[in-house]
């Protein structure tokens, strides 16, 4: 039975945007593969690894219906390594799927579509919402580098997402430093909290177009679910006690530095090469109308960047991990970053110049 004929990449595009979230090895097998439907002139794909489930399609053939699962990263492999302009067949007998293109021939093995996993649709009360891909890709790249990657604190490998009222705000930290980004809402709604995991989060960032396109979001107790473009993708929640991001935000700091980021950027980046490689510790020493940074190593090597800056006061000597600085630096689109300082054992905050929409704490380290 014929489910597919076209151009190569009308099939590799969607089989692409599903093939994210397969883990190469998995307990269950099946999880590996990648379930087909045909029904009529569409061809549904659909990827799960239990926690995130992404669904999308392409045109098809013939009338027949079919539903089959077939290794996803094999046919993804094998569509990529033919040439762009090949026209590709997918045929299914005799419980193999048959890839033809041009004079190549493969033959892959498959599992039944009835013994693919789904994710069970949401219950309870839901919120839906909707804002530019653009928009919600850019919320994602603001705070997504401080999630925590495997804390014991499970609900630190993920995101915060609160909606309230006419206000959509994302938080992430991982004990050490803290992200906070937030977006206007066309409409208000009701506050609203949860946890994306870490996987759904770097999905989604990849996913996401940089354009003006709607992105629908249906918030429910236990899942989200994501519309745009032709993908469904659904998640599950982390279920978890978020901590309180609103007291670690500083709101009295009394020493205020403007610096041009890339300035910065370029003076933290040299200043690394000479940090101890496991503590990776600059010291920020400010005096008037000057910033030091100041790095050294193990093998007693040293760097020293001198960045003048408008400020007349106490001298301070503060230490930090460089890469949490760099991390911001790396994320955040400025020509200006104001650096706000209080004493050698308080928090750093960076912010944007006349924008409360961004905040980022990074804890000060002993050095």
């Amino acid at each position: 039975m014929l489910l597919f004929k076209g151009p190569r990449d009308q099939i590799l595009a969607p089989l692409q945007s599903v093939c994210g979230i397969v883990e190469k090895r998995h307990t269950l097998p099946i999880l590996s593969n990648v379930l087909m439907e045909k029904d009529g002139e569409r061809l549904t794909l659909l990827a799960t690894d239990i926690e995130i489930q992404i669904k999308t399609g392409t045109q098809a053939v013939g009338p027949e219906k079919v539903a089959l699962t077939v290794a996803a990263r094999k046919l993804q492999d094998i569509l990529r390594s033919l040439p762009e302009s090949a026209e590709v067949s997918l045929d299914f007998e005799d419980r193999r799927l048959q890839l033809k293109a041009g004079k190549s021939r493969f033959n892959l093995q498959t599992l039944p579509a009835e013994d693919f996993p789904r994710m069970a649709g949401a219950d309870g009360q839901q919120t839906k919402l909707t804002l530019s891909q653009k928009q919600f890709k850019r919320l994602l790249a603001l705070v997504q580098y401080a999630m925590a990657q495997q804390d014991i604190r499970y609900y630190l490998n993920g995101l915060l997402l609160v909606v309230n009222g006419n206000e959509m705000r994302v938080v992430a930290t991982d004990g050490h430093r803290l992200a906070f980004a937030s977006e206007a809402l066309p409409d208000h709604h009701e506050r609203m909290e949860v946890i994306l995991p870490r996987k759904t989060v770097l999905e989604l960032s990849r996913q996401l177009a940089d354009n003006d396109e709607p992105l629908d979001i249906v918030i429910a107790p236990t899942q989200v679910q994501f519309r745009f473009g032709d993908i469904e993708f659904v998640s599950k929640l982390i279920d978890g006690k978020f901590p309180d991001y609103e007291r670690v935000i500083p709101q009295n700091h009394n020493k205020i530095l403007r610096i041009p980021g890339s300035v910065l950027h370029q003076s933290l980046q040299r200043a690394a090469i000479l940090t101890n490689e496991k503590f990776r510790g600059v010291r920020l020493v400010l005096s008037n109308g000057s910033l030091k940074i100041i790095s050294s190593n193990a093998e007693q090597e040293d760097a020293q960047e001198e960045i003048e800056v408008e400020y007349s006061g106490d001298t301070l000597d503060v230490g930090f991990n460089v890469t949490y600085l760099l991390d911001v630096l790396n994320n955040v689109s400025t020509d200006i970053i104001e650096t706000r300082l209080a004493d050698a054992n308080s928090s750093a905050l960076f912010t944007l110049p006349d924008n409360e929409r961004f905040k980022y704490v990074v804890m000060p380290m002993r050095i």
